[in-house]
């Protein structure tokens, strides 16, 4: 009991620091608007200097890691079996190959820019399935490395201001084209990162392409237990990619029980027992943990040594962003997807 009340107390400096930070970016987004995730990024980026000081760092790194993955767990229970096959097996089948590719074209240009695979893998998933949230759940299956944790900081910051350039342009771009409003939710729903903005970009198209929008997306959320788990089977099985040198000592588990949680989630709130009530909790708890996590990420990083990975990420993220436009949008015009 002795123990477990101190290791309590060692954590809780940390925690508290996080959280306060997280309190401070909800603020700023709900009087100023903008992303909370970035705030909160940012905010813990200027409080590095925390980090540094005896007693903080165990708290900011059970933030980073353990609240990460409950919060992960959670985003399971905002999606039902019953929204994944609404979709039909055309656009299923579209959204898989999406992000495969989006995650092929991440590995194939990090290849060509003499950067590790592990930050194609983690870029092409940020973009492919849901943004920061994948950037983050992918991070904690591979290496434990100082220059890991760097690369996704930064796509974190990527995909988010991403995000909001693309909830701006793309309803202007589908207004041009003319398309139906279902194919305008499957554009936007296959293609903007973040879940937000998703939901912001189909509100902007009506009510029918931001339903179309929602649940598109949530599909390519389904993808984050997939992907995360060939991930991290790769790393252990394989070493995928030899990008640290401590890779045997920071072998993931071959499930981790984060997504384990995920999927259980996903099943319980197929079955309808789930009250709305609790799903709306547990969506918002999911949304604390995220924010939490991500503002200990930002205090343990500076921004020198940001600084530190050059133009590469950045080149990275937006190639992806485009690969994967081009290709659900061709699909949408050449397979007549969501055609009424």
């Amino acid at each position: 009991m002795r123990a477990a009340v101190t290791q309590f107390k060692t954590h809780v400096p940390g925690f508290l620091i996080c959280t306060v930070i997280a309190l401070s970016a909800t603020f700023l987004s709900e009087h100023y608007g903008g992303p909370q995730l970035l705030y909160a990024l940012l905010i813990g980026l200027s409080l590095h200097f925390l980090s540094k000081q005896a007693g903080n760092f165990v708290g900011i790194n059970f933030c980073a890691r353990t609240v990460l993955r409950f919060g992960v767990a959670l985003l399971g229970i905002r999606i039902t079996l019953e929204q994944v096959t609404h979709l039909g097996a055309s656009v299923g089948l579209v959204l898989v190959f999406a992000v495969g590719v989006t995650i092929a074209s991440g590995l194939l240009l990090a290849q060509l820019l003499r950067r590790p695979a592990s930050e194609g893998l983690l870029s092409g998933g940020a973009v492919g399935i849901c943004g920061a949230s994948a950037a983050l759940a992918i991070s904690s299956v591979l290496p434990a490395t100082r220059e890991n944790e760097r690369f996704t900081l930064m796509t974190v910051v990527g995909v988010t201001v991403l995000s909001t350039l693309a909830m701006v342009v793309y309803p202007l771009f589908l207004n041009w084209l003319s398309i139906s409003p279902v194919q305008s939710g499957i554009f936007l729903g296959g293609t903007i990162h973040d879940v937000a903005q998703v939901v912001a970009a189909g509100m902007m198209m009506g009510q029918e392409s931001g339903n179309a929008a929602t649940v598109v997306k949530l599909f390519r959320v389904v993808l984050l237990l997939p992907v995360v788990m060939l991930i991290a089977f790769g790393y252990r099985k394989w070493g995928a990619v030899h990008d640290a040198d401590d890779l045997s000592q920071n072998k993931p588990p071959l499930v981790p029980g984060f997504l384990i949680g995920f999927m259980a989630l996903v099943i319980l709130a197929s079955t309808g027992w789930v009250p709305p009530e609790v799903t709306a909790m547990a969506n918002g708890v999911s949304r604390w943990c995220l924010v939490i996590a991500i503002a200990a990420a930002g205090v343990k990083t500076s921004l020198g040594e940001l600084a530190k990975l050059g133009w590469q990420p950045v080149v990275l993220l937006v190639a992806e962003t485009m690969v994967i436009a081009c290709f659900v949008l061709s699909a949408i015009l050449f397979m007549n997807l969501g055609q009424n």
